[in-house]
């Protein structure tokens, strides 16, 4: 028997596949690509989810920044979540030392999420969270850079209505943030070849 968790499509409450179904309706900025991955089975009833990568350079084949958006539901509510839709949010970034080194990263990270849920006229209760910046160092044999910096934000919510398409939006706009994308409309300069007139 399929669980509801793996083909939301198939069954379940209304509100759950009116969600599932508003997240699947919005048009991203073209440097996010976002597709289903499997849900995590034991957080909830009912769930789906998304992940997503973000790649500024069209040339490129490093992500600057990926992420995963989780939607739970419980057709009888939660108390913690003060409803009964939730969505749960891991974003995952590589970023300059300078950057690394700014004492008030954290907190400027954490509005670029409250800041694009208001923009995007997200209703939502029980935001909480953590970011995290981190520093590795690779040694011997280990392929990539000697020294990177990441930053990784962890996020939940509960969503007030079940159109989630803001709600969707302000995490796609909170990925491009966390990877240094330019506004939505605004192109990145490319460097001129030195050799040019």
């Amino acid at each position: 028997m399929t669980s509801p968790q793996t083909n939301p499509s198939d069954g379940g409450p209304e509100e759950f596949r009116e969600a599932v179904a508003s997240l699947n309706s919005v048009s991203i900025r073209p440097e996010v690509t976002l597709e289903p991955i499997r849900a995590p089975q034991r957080l909830a009833p009912y769930s789906y989810a998304l992940g997503a990568e973000v790649l500024i350079d069209p040339e490129g084949d490093i992500p600057e920044a990926n992420g995963r958006l989780v939607l739970l539901h419980d057709p009888d509510g939660d108390e913690a979540w003060h409803g009964t839709l939730r969505l749960v949010s891991y974003v995952s970034a590589t970023i300059e030392q300078d950057m690394a080194t700014d004492p008030a990263l954290s907190d400027a990270s954490w509005t670029w999420l409250t800041d694009a849920l208001a923009q995007t006229g997200a209703e939502y209760a029980a935001l909480g969270g953590t970011v995290t910046k981190t520093a590795s160092q690779r040694y011997g044999d280990l392929a990539g850079p000697e020294a990177t910096n990441d930053l990784e934000m962890r996020a939940s919510w509960t969503a007030l209505t079940s159109d989630l398409s803001g709600h969707l939006r302000a995490w796609v706009d909170l990925l491009a943030s966390a990877a240094g994308a330019p506004p939505p409309g605004v192109s990145l300069i490319a460097r001129r070849d030195s050799t040019s007139a």
